[in-house]
């Protein structure tokens, strides 16, 4: 029985001494979107592209407005203290007060990544250089038809994306300091995230 014993433990130490150094270390992420699909949707297809070589990431989704989102991510980091290397939220602008979230997020060291006024202009970035400011996310929406005519907002195609990625983030850079994003119509910070999952530029 002690021989049976010592396998099982040497058959489970070897299999520590297996694992991927590589991807042990690598950080971490949580990454709470505050719709349920577009930013998961685009992001996880982002990192499934660049898989070999991108962060680890979990995804907590879920359609609320951006204090509750925080709250729920500030309470998931209490309950897991030492799970994650980083913890974001995406969120827009749109009709949202944010400064509430932005205090609550600077409390338990939460990144935000803040579209103004929405997702979707990150998304424009990826075509052009638009520095016109815009009423409504829904004319953001508009604008992004433009390239994007078949856009979908429940169901967002990487590919019609992924070579515009690094000229997003170019553009996205240009438009104000990072966590200044709420004051800037428009803007995005989705920049500083895709950098976080891609740590090694290979978006770029």
């Amino acid at each position: 029985m002690n021989r049976k014993a010592d396998r099982k433990r040497t058959t489970r130490e070897n299999s520590r001494r297996r694992r991927n150094p590589r991807f042990d270390s690598l950080p971490l992420l949580l990454v709470a979107c505050g719709a349920d699909r577009t930013e998961k949707q685009y992001l996880a297809a982002l990192h499934s592209r660049y898989a070999r070589k991108a962060a680890r990431v979990d995804f907590l989704t879920d359609g609320v407005d951006p204090l509750t989102l925080v709250r729920k991510t500030a309470r998931m980091t209490e309950l897991h203290p030492r799970d994650f290397d980083e913890v974001w939220c995406v969120v827009d602008v749109d009709e949202f007060d944010l400064d509430s979230a932005l205090r609550l997020a600077r409390q338990h060291g939460i990144n935000v990544v803040v579209s103004n006024r929405c997702f979707e202009y990150w998304l424009i970035l990826h075509f052009e250089n638009c520095e016109s400011a815009f009423p409504t996310a829904a004319d953001v929406e508009r604008r992004l038809r433009r390239h994007v005519p078949h856009y979908d907002k429940t169901n967002v195609r990487f590919c019609d994306f992924e070579h515009g990625v690094g000229n997003a983030v170019e553009r996205a850079k240009r438009r104000c300091a990072f966590g200044e994003e709420h004051r800037h119509n428009p803007s995005s910070g989705m920049w500083r995230l895709v950098e976080a999952v891609l740590p090694d530029d290979r978006a770029r």
